[in-house]
């Protein structure tokens, strides 16, 4: 265990420099030229294939393109799984177990390291970090000073402090998910906008974002049309090579959007293929192959891990009527992945998961059911 004063103390100046954007919305802008990442937060995580990362900042409702340099090399190749893993980080920036909040889990597409993005202490104090553990367990901590970033804000992002109806107040919603797919950027999130979900393409090379498109959803188990509901966690996937969108929403709608759909200032209907039960919110999502097979396996708050075929995503027909408990596509619970908090795919044959049991946080390779 090391002491690190120095490069937290660089963090928390990276942070104070930020001028946090405000909530009004706005005409697209432009990205900036390469320079140092300054986050305010920082929160969803996913990477290209190149290893680009692109990571969140929900206060700032901006995303940063991160050329990680020697932070994506550096360590061993792989990650160790790591029990009482929020004791460690916790001990690691001088803080407590209470006042940590990690946020979320990508693993390098190359490396196949762990990346965390981590905020430390709580409300307007709190400040964002983005460690690393490698193949020999190591945990360190990636000094945002050494980095160099491109970044893109969102025009219309809802106004700090403004409460969602759907959990957290909605600028924290700002953006709730990312993943990257053919040289696009694809962000899901809440806007100012009445119809405030929103699914977003973005180019990368960033150039500007735009106001996105608004989505609409038909709610089996709520029995309602809903535009203020942010999806959650999503998926790109192909359906007879086109690129569609598999989306998670609160009480748990799993619902499929064509890409080709999302024009900047549409309104556009998504598909709901699978109501997977009441008083549940997905977490994250990967698609797998096994045994010639495919299937999505989603983590989620109350209902475990799903393990979801997939052979139906293109065919299955929408719900556009009530529903008393689930409906469409089926699935089956995981009863060998409790706990989860987060989720990412490792290799072919593992998953890559934050688990929570006796009231501590674990890191976990798993095999992939």
């Amino acid at each position: 265990m090391r002491s690190t004063p120095s490069i937290l103390g660089k963090l928390v100046v990276a942070a104070v420099m930020v001028v946090i954007t405000s909530g009004k919305s706005a005409a697209p802008s432009a990205a900036v030229s390469a320079a140092t990442p300054a986050f305010a937060s920082i929160g969803p995580l996913t990477f290209s294939a190149d290893g680009t990362l692109f990571a969140a900042d929900t206060q700032q409702a901006t995303i940063y393109a991160v050329d990680l340099g020697a932070a994506a090399t550096g360590g061993a190749p792989g990650v160790k799984s790591i029990a009482a893993l929020d004791q460690q980080v916790a001990a690691l920036l001088g803080t407590g177990v209470r006042d940590l909040s990690i946020t979320d889990l990508a693993v390098h597409p190359k490396t196949h390291n762990a990346f965390l993005s981590v905020m430390r202490g709580q409300g307007a104090g709190a400040t964002p970090v983005l460690l690393r553990v490698d193949g020999s367990g190591k945990i360190d901590i990636v000094d945002f000073t050494t980095l160099t970033s491109t970044k893109v804000a969102l025009p219309n992002p809802p106004k700090a402090g403004a409460a969602s109806g759907f959990g957290p107040p909605s600028r924290s919603q700002s953006i709730t998910d990312m993943a990257y797919m053919d040289g696009r950027l694809y962000v899901a999130g809440l806007s100012s906008e009445e119809f405030s979900s929103k699914l977003r393409s973005i180019s990368y090379p960033f150039t500007v974002a735009d106001n996105g498109t608004s989505v609409e959803i038909f709610h089996g188990s709520h029995g309602q049309f809903e535009t203020r509901s942010p999806v959650y966690t999503f998926m790109p996937y192909k359906i007879d090579n086109q690129p569609n969108l598999i989306a998670g929403y609160l009480c748990t709608p799993l619902v499929r959007f064509p890409v080709s759909s999302l024009k900047p200032g549409a309104k556009v209907m998504g598909t709901t293929i699978a109501e997977l039960g009441a008083g549940n919110r997905p977490i994250d999502m990967v698609v797998y192959r096994k045994d010639g097979k495919e299937f999505l396996l989603m983590s989620n708050t109350d209902r475990g891990v799903m393990k979801i075929p997939t052979d139906r995503f293109g065919t299955a027909p929408g719900i556009t009527t009530p529903i008393s408990d689930k409906a469409g596509i089926g699935y089956e619970t995981v009863a060998a992945m409790k706990g989860i908090e987060q989720l990412d795919l490792l290799d072919e044959g593992h998953s890559l998961v934050i688990a929570r049991s006796g009231g501590a946080l674990s890191l976990d390779a798993l095999p992939l059911p």
